[in-house]
């Protein structure tokens, strides 16, 4: 079977064809800019074939289109008809309380999409949507699958996914930590899970998602039981652009002193904080050359966002009472060995150590852990297409087996 896995983001659209015999990729690809007259197209197939193209697409219906119009090119497509594309795997930022696990899309799925979830995340929801409506234009007869970033997390217990502010609040507006990477996590918990050689329910995972948005996960036996994004993924960590954690209070005290209003805020807290805030430059990359030619605000960066993640990390083997294996992955984890370094030397209270050597390869995964370590450590390479592909196939398997 052959299962298409797209990701529209508010301004790109990423896509992969599987085909889920041996789990390969026949062709992936992305588009970028959309909304503008140079959106940007980079198709690869597997026979490594690729275009590259600059086109006017104003509207992620448009970009779908073109996704699969690439498909089905007899010069860099790989399948000669869409009927050959067995279902599609969406990814979707936030499913609320209401999904806690993906779906086959219906109407009424897509309403309560549109109605209830989409001012939970207004700068993503409305590209996921608007993606999941275009394919059911273009292939009504397709089954769409709907794979929620928050899915995973809906195993937190009450006491780690509410806020202390008034219960009537979550009652009536659901105001709580959902958490999101989740496809990303729950595919590091498994790949930890094998590279031990044990049953992912018998293991304390701490998993470090460290990208431009970046978020830990506490994962025992197999289940999220906390995370550091909340209500939105501004929570937690400090990030690229993002501020993390900061004291509300701080925030209606800057309003005032500054006579910002709350939009220019969020704005502020999304976009020009972080890395971004301290040292001028959002990139993990810039901010380290910062390091080594010693400019101090680089250094400090640096060190603010090294602080907060080894925190969430001894916060979370106090949560789960314990660790068995903490992995790294996404651009910075997978490819920044002296922040890991850093993080695993002052975690040494903990039995974590490393071998430096093996520290500094460049894999898709490989175990950093030191022989006297009493905590496994990883870095992997995560796939989040991978997880979305599995789950739109067993869905999609399921209405067929029904069927016959």
């Amino acid at each position: 079977m052959k299962i298409l896995v797209l990701n529209c983001g508010s301004s790109s659209l990423k896509y992969k064809l599987y085909d889920m015999e041996d789990e390969s990729v026949l062709a992936d690809g992305k588009i970028e800019r959309i909304g503008h007259e140079n959106a940007q197209i980079t198709h690869q197939s597997l026979d490594h074939s690729q275009i590259d193209k600059t086109t006017p697409i104003f509207e992620h219906t448009v970009a779908v289109v073109e996704c699969l119009n690439l498909l089905v090119d007899p010069e860099y497509g790989v399948i000669s008809d869409l009927n050959e594309i067995t279902g599609v795997g969406h990814r979707v930022l936030h499913g609320g309380e209401y999904f806690k696990k993906s779906v086959l899309v219906t109407d009424s799925d897509l309403a309560y999409m549109d109605n209830k979830l989409k001012e939970l995340g207004p700068l993503h929801m409305p590209a996921n949507i608007m993606g999941i409506k275009a394919c059911q234009d273009i292939m009504p007869q397709t089954p769409q699958v709907a794979v929620f970033d928050t899915a995973f997390h809906s195993t937190m217990p009450k006491r780690a996914y509410l806020y202390a502010i008034p219960y009537v609040l979550y009652e009536r507006h659901r105001v709580r930590k959902y958490g999101f990477h989740g496809t990303s996590h729950k595919y590091i918990a498994g790949r930890v899970a094998d590279l031990i050689g044990e049953d992912v329910t018998k293991l304390k995972i701490i998993s470090c998602h460290l990208g431009n948005g970046a978020s830990l996960a506490a994962i025992e036996g197999g289940i999220s039981v906390d995370t550091s994004m909340g209500f939105t993924p501004l929570e937690g960590l400090m990030m690229g652009t993002r501020s993390g954690d900061i004291d509300p209070a701080a925030l209606y005290y800057i309003m005032k002193k500054e006579n910002i209003p709350m939009a220019n805020i969020n704005t502020m807290l999304n976009k020009h904080s972080g890395l971004y805030g301290i040292a001028g430059v959002g990139d993990m990359r810039d901010v380290q050359k910062g390091v080594n030619e010693k400019k101090p605000m680089h250094t400090l960066a640096y060190e603010m966002y090294e602080y907060r993640i080894r925190k969430f990390i001894g916060s979370y083997i106090a949560a789960m009472n314990g660790v068995d294996a903490i992995a790294f992955t996404a651009g910075i984890g997978e490819n920044t060995p002296r922040l890991r370094e850093i993080i695993c030397d002052n975690l040494s209270f903990f039995g974590i150590s490393i071998d430096k050597q093996l520290n500094q390869q460049r894999k898709k995964e490989f175990e950093i852990s030191a022989p006297d370590s009493r905590v496994k450590v990883y870095v992997i390479s995560t796939d989040e297409e991978v997880i979305i592909a599995r789950d739109t196939l067993q869905l999609v398997a399921n209405v067929h087996s029904q069927s016959n």
